[in-house]
């Protein structure tokens, strides 16, 4: 039996291309297909034209679907934070906490897609990009789902679809702003941290990326920073040291000597379940920094990405635990929790290298350095209630400069990029908070509410209301 078209016409190369993808295994890989198709394709005398361009078409259909599960799963990094930062604090703010991650992801969604994706990579010059509002599929895409054949060579050539790289970019803002809710959690009035977050998403993070990844001044002078050690992590980390150093500490967190008053996490389960749900969410984050998955070099590339990212939080939390004796005179499990965190920070500038004992180094050498810096803080009385300074700020700087030991940056960008990036984001951050809690609106909630707790004192909504609350007494751990 021969295949004939419904007109009793020979069939042409296309609609054999349908029926081999109809009718064969799904997971055939497409230069299978190429090969059953080029034998009628010679037999039938027309030129294998058809079969490269399906190719570029499944190259943008690769990458395209790769942002968008790399992106959505960098989004369910959101729950991770919220996971760690509710069960850091004391139940009586857990709600609060709630609250202000999906706030902080729904303002950084908005904020991207009014202004920040055109500050950071729309016309950037040396310093930042354009300021007109909103973004959306490209003409070519648009004439397409308007049933224009002739517009997918355009849309094809673009790589990916416009709006998949929107949305896997707009995930990383988020992450950015998370890191600063952990850190001033407990003290913080809610809308003065939603106006916070939307300076930091709107404007601040976008420039920072317009230098880097957008062909900025940075970016010339030869920075590296693969999926954001510096540009997501460390930002995110000034602005928390700004955050921290106006607010002051919580109430009672520092005794009359200077020694730091223990404030255990109220849920260590759900502590480290949201550990974990970063741990996934980093493999979208590292992974899908490789911004495409159309050839094999780049699934190679891809597959190594993400077993360095495994490896780094891993020997993270092995030395953090290891250390943690020697400097809290414990084996401390949320030391060894940040020092997962600290690892993937620490890789996330350099995960591409090929040499896989490198990756276990950096991560070891952060989990070192983010558990020292939980103590530094201590000494210098700045209350971080997760830990997100040391594990994003201190751990950052570490993985950025240690892309000069095994990812070819140069010591001299790695260097004046850190420094700039810090200068910018502390000194605006700095003033942002400063004029915020100058202003009627304050940034601390009142006494009574932080003694209470902001579930019931500011949000009248409590996370565990089967407890009965007990107001916490401080007068004779004060100064």
């Amino acid at each position: 039996m021969h295949l004939k078209a419904a007109s009793d016409a020979p069939l042409s190369l296309g609609t054999i291309w349908r029926v081999v993808k109809k009718f064969s295994p799904r997971r055939i890989p497409p230069v299978y297909y190429g090969g059953v198709i080029a034998i009628p394709a010679l037999l039938m005398g027309e030129p294998a034209v058809e079969f490269s361009e399906s190719l570029s078409e499944a190259d943008f259909v690769l990458n395209t679907f790769s942002f968008l599960v790399w992106g959505a799963l960098v989004m369910w990094m959101c729950a991770g934070f919220t996971m760690l930062e509710s069960g850091s604090v004391r139940t009586k703010n857990a709600s609060m906490i709630c609250l202000k991650n999906i706030g902080l992801y729904s303002i950084a969604g908005l904020a991207f897609f009014f202004i920040g994706y055109n500050l950071m990579y729309v016309d950037v010059g040396n310093f930042i990009g354009s300021f007109k509002l909103m973004y959306g599929p490209s003409s070519d895409e648009l004439a397409l789902l308007d049933g224009e054949a002739g517009a997918l060579g355009g849309v094809v050539d673009q790589g990916y679809a416009t709006m998949s790289d929107w949305f896997f970019q707009m995930v990383f803002v988020a992450t950015t702003a998370s890191i600063v809710s952990g850190a001033l959690a407990e003290r913080v009035r809610m809308w003065p941290f939603f106006i916070f977050t939307l300076a930091l998403t709107a404007v601040i993070y976008p420039i920072v990326g317009a230098w880097t990844w957008g062909g900025g001044w940075l970016s010339q002078m030869g920075f590296q920073d693969f999926a954001g050690s510096t540009i997501v992590h460390s930002t995110g980390g000034w602005a928390a040291l700004a955050g921290v150093m106006i607010a002051g500490p919580r109430l009672g967190k520092f005794r009359a000597n200077g020694d730091a008053r223990p404030t255990p996490p109220s849920n260590v389960l759900i502590v480290t379940l949201g550990v974990f749900i970063l741990w996934l969410g980093w493999f979208g984050f590292n992974g899908g920094s490789q911004l495409k998955l159309g050839s094999a070099a780049d699934a190679v590339a891809m597959s190594n990405i993400l077993v360095n990212t495994n490896l780094a939080a891993a020997a993270g939390v092995l030395v953090s635990l290891a250390f943690s004796r020697f400097i809290f005179g414990r084996m401390d499990l949320i030391v060894g929790l940040n020092g997962a965190i600290a690892g993937l920070v620490s890789i996330t500038a350099g995960p591409d290298i090929t040499e896989h004992y490198w990756a276990i180094i950096i991560g070891a050498i952060g989990g070192i350095l983010c558990s020292a810096g939980m103590r530094l803080l201590e000494k210098l009385k700045l209350d971080d209630v997760v830990g997100a300074i040391p594990a994003h700020l201190i751990a950052g700087i570490w993985g950025t400069l240690a892309v000069c030991i095994v990812a070819g940056g140069d010591i001299v960008a790695q260097l004046v990029g850190i420094l700039a990036v810090g200068v910018f984001v502390f000194a605006l951050s700095w003033l942002i908070w400063k004029a915020l809690a100058l202003s009627p609106l304050g940034i601390r909630v009142t006494r009574d509410v932080e003694e209470l707790g902001q579930d019931a004192g500011e949000l009248g909504i409590e996370a565990y209301p089967e407890f009965v609350l007990m107001p916490d007494s401080y007068e004779e751990e004060e100064e």
